[in-house]
């Protein structure tokens, strides 16, 4: 494990994001995350007609680089990480410029592509060249369609459909079930003028392509159509029972829970230690950490090995972290003017979770076999809302109403029930390595039947399971009022379907034997 001495990096357009997004945080919120409202425009402007709004776009677009990188040689993977976060940062820049532009926009209709959307894609080829040199100088060979990603696009405010990529095995519960996995299904996003009870969207209509308010919570989104009811939502939409029921003869029963806490410590910071080592601000969106508790963007293998651990389990210094959660409230955190933080329209009160339960299960057709030390899995997408729903995986539902589980959409719960957050990881590894390039084909969801596929080996699935007093947000005239929203980038609008969960393995050999072994002898452990 060699330690990890690169400097903190901080890509040249966070410096550009964070001097123009300093000045424009005010009041309640930020004067750029309104789409109607920037600095300077009239009362005429922030009041045009509907027909004039859906003539705009509400984010950026951008083909996900970092994704179609699956084969980087080691030596390269640094430097190329470190591209893929400027990238991301780029998108920040035009997307701050796109909000604080309204204006101009509405008396020109080639600025938003002219002054907006052209200069990006040449910075980004910029450093899609960049990648391919890097990737060449390690001896590897980039695909031959990077250059065709340079380019981004406008797009309105509409949810993804569940045809938008959608991975039709791309849930992994290991429960059992019936073999029904949607990896990230539309099951809460049936029409509700079928006789629900209102409370999921207000009736709100904002039409295809229009910009949305901010509806005075200074962040963009969520809207009032980024909620349902959760009765709403279909039962067993996602195949996930309550219960633990893996099936088979040689199916491994068993589980292993850890206890870890809920970030007592309030651990937080807008790094990404799996995706953007070494960058300040890499996830541009706050997270809670459990477990390890050294997990800034700098820390090495070495550092995470040693670390102190806030898990029970004393073996247990495995990093499990996820975006904080918000109430769009108002209320002005400690990171109220900072990059990953309020200036880029992540506002409101962090919530603390309640409960969260970190559960290892079994695998429904064969045993589990040890996760390698420090392998790094993602689940779920934080750009879903422009990438599509194949990655879209983390479901919202209610204590008492567990069996309907919505990913497209948050749920509200009745008096008396509690949010509950769901991520179920992926559980069959390639049986090599413990990362890959872009953090996913090293791991896979099991097939229909249960099993792995492409000679892949079932391993411990990790199940977070978290809980949170939330006030359920109200809906009046096609506007929501407190909501409760996941941070995320701010060109993904704070949709649900961003919602992601992160986890490096860092259990000690005695440990982890101990996961498998309970888990394969059909034990229940802590």
């Amino acid at each position: 494990m060699g330690r990890n001495t690169r400097k903190r990096r901080m890509p040249l357009a966070a410096k550009a994001v964070a001097g123009t997004a300093a000045l424009a945080l005010g009041g309640g919120g930020l004067v750029w995350a309104n789409f109607y409202a920037s600095a300077g425009e009239s009362n005429q402007a922030q009041n045009r007609t509907k027909s004039n709004a859906a003539q705009q776009i509400a984010t950026i677009d951008c083909p996900d680089v970092g994704q179609q990188l699956s084969d980087v040689p080691d030596p390269a993977r640094g430097e190329v990480d470190g591209e893929l976060a400027s990238m991301d940062q780029q998108i920040t820049e035009a997307y701050q410029r796109l909000v604080t532009t309204r204006q101009a926009q509405a008396g020109d209709a080639r600025y938003v592509q002219n002054t907006i959307l052209g200069p990006l894609k040449d910075r980004r080829k910029v450093l899609i060249d960049r990648i391919k040199l890097e990737i060449s100088r390690a001896g590897g060979q980039a695909p031959g369609n990077l250059d065709e990603l340079a380019s981004c696009s406008g797009r309105p405010a509409d949810q993804p459909q569940p045809t938008d990529g959608q991975n039709d095995g791309g849930q992994d519960n290991g429960q059992g079930g019936d073999g029904q996995n949607d990896g990230g299904q539309n099951d809460g996003g049936q029409d509700n003028g079928q006789g629900g009870d209102g409370q999921n969207d207000g009736g709100q209509d904002q039409g295809e392509g229009q910009a949305p308010t901010d509806n005075g919570n200074g962040a963009a989104g969520p809207f009032a159509e980024d909620f349902i009811n959760i009765n709403d939502v279909q039962p067993n939409s996602r195949n996930l029972p309550n219960g633990l029921a893996a099936n088979g003869r040689s199916g491994s029963k068993g589980s292993f829970t850890t206890k870890c806490g809920v970030n007592e410590n309030k651990l937080y910071n807008s790094d990404n230690i799996i995706v953007a080592p070494g960058v300040a601000n890499g996830a541009h969106h706050m997270h809670d950490y459990v477990g390890n508790q050294s997990n800034s963007s700098l820390s090495s293998d070495d550092d995470l090995v040693v670390a102190e651990t806030s898990c029970q389990n004393q073996g247990d210094k495995s990093s499990y972290f996820w975006p904080v959660l918000r109430v769009q409230d108002g209320t002005q955190e400690f990171d109220a003017a900072d990059q990953g933080g309020g200036a880029e329209g992540n506002v409101g009160k962090i919530l603390q979770a309640k409960e969260a339960q970190l559960r290892f299960v079994g695998n429904k057709r064969s045993k589990v076999v040890a996760m390698p030390k420090l392998m790094r899995i993602i689940t779920g997408d934080a750009k879903a809302f422009t990438n599509g729903l194949a990655n879209a995986n983390t479901s919202y539902s209610c204590t008492g109403f567990e069996d309907r589980q919505s990913t497209d959409k948050y749920v509200l719960c009745p008096e008396g029930s509690q949010l509950v957050r769901t991520s179920n990881f992926q559980s069959c590894w390639d049986g090599q390595n413990a990362d890959s390039a872009n953090h996913r084909t090293h791991v896979a969801f099991v097939q229909a039947d249960g099993s792995c596929a492409n000679g892949f080996k079932a391993i411990p699935q990790l199940q977070v399971r978290l809980v949170y007093d939330v006030p359920t947000p109200t809906i009046e005239n096609g506007q929501v009022k407190n909501p409760y929203a996941v941070d995320s980038f701010p060109e993904q609008l704070h949709k649900p379907i961003t919602d992601h969960n992160d986890f490096i393995n860092v259990m000690d050999e005695n440990l982890m034997n101990k996961v498998v072994k309970c888990i394969n002898k059909g034990k229940k452990c802590t």
